[in-house]
């Protein structure tokens, strides 16, 4: 699989899902850490990455355009330590498998949801 780890999250995440055989960028690699979120939301879209973040705008963004892609995993409830955030992903990854297209994963602490986009049709 593919992802884009967004800037909220530590460029540790992109290296161990990079150690887990998958094609995974850190948003500072690729020179967007400075980009708006629109932009890493056209760059994952082209590349056909799933976004991996922390930041809560990109559902609604998503939502809002109506989209189908990219598909994004959200860590949600505050400060994850880089072990905790390389944990849950194992979590996600083994819940949810390769089968992540189309979708909004979201991560809590005590359990992962999964919604399927667009959102609201």
């Amino acid at each position: 699989m593919k992802f884009l780890v967004d800037m909220p999250l530590s460029p540790t995440l992109a290296a161990w899902l990079g150690d887990q055989g998958h094609d995974a960028v850190h948003a500072a690699d690729v020179k967007l850490a400075q980009a708006t979120d629109v932009a890493i939301l056209a760059l994952a879209r082209r590349d056909d990455r799933t976004i991996v973040t922390a930041d809560l705008d990109y559902p609604r963004l998503l939502a809002l355009g109506k989209a189908t892609d990219p598909s994004l995993i959200l860590f949600r409830d505050g400060n994850w330590s880089d072990a905790e955030i390389v944990a849950r992903m194992s979590d996600v990854l083994q819940a949810v498998g390769s089968d992540i297209a189309s979708s909004i994963v979201v991560v809590e602490r005590d359990r992962i949801r999964r919604r399927w986009l667009p959102i609201g049709s």
